[in-house]
């Protein structure tokens, strides 16, 4: 049964999840600050973590800009209408997905199994998954890049993104393409501005060498220019 954590001050948004993650055999835990957020997460061996943006103490952005320090588990942020910079902020620090309020429970629990079999598909296709341009190895299978055997901290979606960029070298690939392949075909309500945020902070990581590499195709998306 995987476990999830939902943070979040309300707590209408946890008895209401509750019901609807027990009913599909979901165990869940619940927290309501930000700090206590933290705390849990890091303790503890989550299978997912539902994460308000605005919370006390800490919120959500900096929770989960804290936990990226040390884990992959998914993220799920939950943000009120109107907070998009708040979710793009969030998706740069390696959430996995957003929910705007209000929301039907039946659609996060959705989005929940969505998020976890992806990453189960994506664990299982990318068991051996490595590539390597001069310096620069991208290592998807452990979520691991790295230059001059130097380890770059990059979150899971950058790491993604890179990878599939380096796999199609000189091929351009077109925002609706890269989330498809890096969000699944269940998110094609990821803004497709996503992609150039991501592609910008995996520009910032690298050197200027590789970073220009990493070519804009005006109205179409991005591709990456050198040999393997």
């Amino acid at each position: 049964m995987a476990h999830i954590l939902i943070c979040d001050d309300d707590m209408a948004v946890h008895s209401s999840l509750g019901i609807y993650l027990e009913a599909d055999n979901f165990l869940y835990t619940s927290v309501y600050d930000g700090r206590e957020s933290l705390r849990k997460s890091l303790e503890n061996d989550f299978d997912l973590i539902i994460l308000d943006i605005m919370m006390p103490h800490l919120s959500g952005i900096e929770v989960c800009k804290e936990i990226r320090k040390v884990s992959k588990v998914p993220i799920i942020m939950l943000t009120a209408k109107g907070e998009e910079i708040d979710i793009l902020l969030g998706l740069e620090l390696g959430a996995d997905d957003y929910i705007v309020k209000p929301f039907n429970p039946r659609e996060v629990v959705a989005r929940v199994k969505t998020v976890l079999r992806r990453l189960e598909d994506v664990s299982i296709k990318k068991k051996s998954a490595v590539i390597k341009f001069q310096e620069l190895e991208v290592n998807a299978s452990i979520y691991k890049l790295t230059l001059e055997n130097s380890s770059i901290n990059a979150t899971p979606k950058e790491i993604e993104i890179l990878f599939m960029l380096l796999s199609n070298p000189g091929v351009v690939l077109s925002r609706d393409e890269l989330l498809n392949e890096i969000w699944g075909a269940d998110y094609t309500y990821v803004d497709r501005r996503t992609i150039d945020t991501h592609i910008n902070r995996i520009r910032s990581h690298l050197p200027r060498e590789y970073a220009e590499r990493i070519q804009s195709v005006y109205g179409v998306g991005y591709k990456f220019e050198g040999s393997l």
